[in-house]
């Protein structure tokens, strides 16, 4: 009896060994940190982490009528146009409208700044109103944003020469804009006439992560909150706003949201040892893509210590540029003119085919099909970085857009 006991023993060890070797060669590889953007960074209590799951569910949640949905909308979530948390698609752009002006958008009481074009049952989508401009904003990426927020805005005015003082043909500058009065400005936040220095959006119109998330909930998906508790066809009819208890999300689950985004990893650079991406990052500076396009930036005091005081590397300097006539949309945000473009935060450039459908659509509307076409579209100040580029011969060209994909 004893010896058919250990043999059974030792029948079980061999059949469950064996099944672990079998799962090890069905299941999937876990994929290569740095080719995914959904992480949350390190240093989480275990508390965080609950709540950046938390957030992650409300980030993923796809919404319905009977959830809040509507009455019209752009999009039913979050991801709808930040697929894997990165660069949105074409087919996801966002309208918005307004004038050509810096006075203040004059079409807010006719469903400015955004358009929502698609509808519920027994509702229509909204039309562009006679006399507006617009422009197409294709959804930016999304990792590694909460290191934005917390750059000091001493560092972003440092960065800044409106006047080109230098004489180097770069003119940065800040968006100064009105916040709404449920936007809490930081500690000892800069203003100036009763506007603030804003760093979010394509025309840095936007304060920061709360005001996004709140107003993204509100103008992509009609969803009510105690932030912004009228949605899009309420505001315009100049009903009242809904009671608390109508609401479609907590202000936990707004929290929650932001909180998600602001602690998700930054993009990591890959093959940094290739010989062609570093010959690349020296073409990047030659060519002083980096005069606008800065790669390390620091954070300044964040209530969220895995956030207090970080290196990063976006490839950006958070201000406004004059990007040229074929740039040029003639909508504005805040102060933002016309021409006018934040530097856009480089990282995750390579891995945008992968929430793109395989293909590039650069720029704020899409418009450009590659990374070589999207250089070519730089205008303004950054035309000389452009003619530099063009006179690269083609294994130069080559080495820096190797580079570009690495990031």
């Amino acid at each position: 009896m004893k010896i058919k006991k250990n043999t059974l023993v030792i029948s079980t060890f061999f059949i469950v060994f064996f099944a672990l070797l079998s799962c090890e060669k069905i299941l999937p590889p876990a994929p290569d940190p740095a080719s995914v953007l959904d992480s949350p960074i390190e240093g989480l209590t275990d508390a965080q982490k609950r709540l950046f799951l938390e957030g992650d569910e409300e980030f993923d949640e796809v919404y319905t009528e009977e959830t809040g949905l509507g009455p019209i909308y752009v999009a039913s979530s979050c991801t709808s146009c930040h697929s894997g948390d990165n660069r949105g698609h074409p087919f996801t752009a966002l309208t918005r409208f307004g004038q050509s002006d810096t006075i203040g958008n004059q079409f807010l009481s006719q469903g400015g700044p955004q358009l929502q074009h698609n509808f519920i049952a027994g509702h229509l989508g909204e039309q562009l109103p006679m006399g507006a401009t617009s422009s197409k904003f294709i959804a930016p990426i999304v990792a590694g944003v909460g290191f934005i927020e917390y750059v000091s805005e001493l560092d972003i005015l440092a960065m800044a020469d409106p006047n080109d003082m230098d004489g180097d043909g770069i003119s940065g500058r800040v968006n100064w804009n009105t916040i709404p009065n449920w936007v809490i400005p930081r500690p000892n936040a800069l203003s100036r006439y009763g506007k603030y220095i804003c760093r979010f959006g394509r025309k840095a119109g936007t304060y920061n992560l709360h005001q996004q998330a709140v107003q993204a909930f509100n103008q992509d998906m009609g969803i009510t909150t105690s932030f912004m508790p009228q949605n899009p066809i309420n505001y315009l009819s100049g009903t009242n706003p809904v009671t608390s208890s109508d609401l479609d999300i907590s202000d936990h689950s707004v929290n929650a949201t932001v909180f998600y985004i602001q602690t998700l990893q930054a993009p990591i650079q890959r093959n940094k040892t290739d010989e062609n991406v570093q010959q690349g990052a020296i073409i990047f500076n030659q060519i002083k893509c980096n005069s606008c396009h800065k790669e390390k930036l620091m954070t300044g005091y964040s209530p969220i210590t895995a956030l207090n005081n970080k290196e990063f590397y976006p490839y950006t300097d958070l201000l406004l540029h004059d990007m040229g006539n074929e740039l040029d949309d003639h909508y504005t945000e805040g102060t933002a003119f016309t021409n006018e473009w934040r530097t856009t935060p480089l990282w995750g450039l390579g891995l945008a085919i992968l929430s793109q459908g395989g293909n590039y659509f650069l720029m704020h509307d899409g418009r450009a099909t590659s990374i070589e076409q999207a250089i070519e579209m730089h205008g303004g100040e950054a035309l000389q970085s452009r003619t530099n580029y063009m006179q690269l011969n083609t294994s130069e060209q080559a080495a820096l857009i190797d580079f570009l994909k690495s990031l």
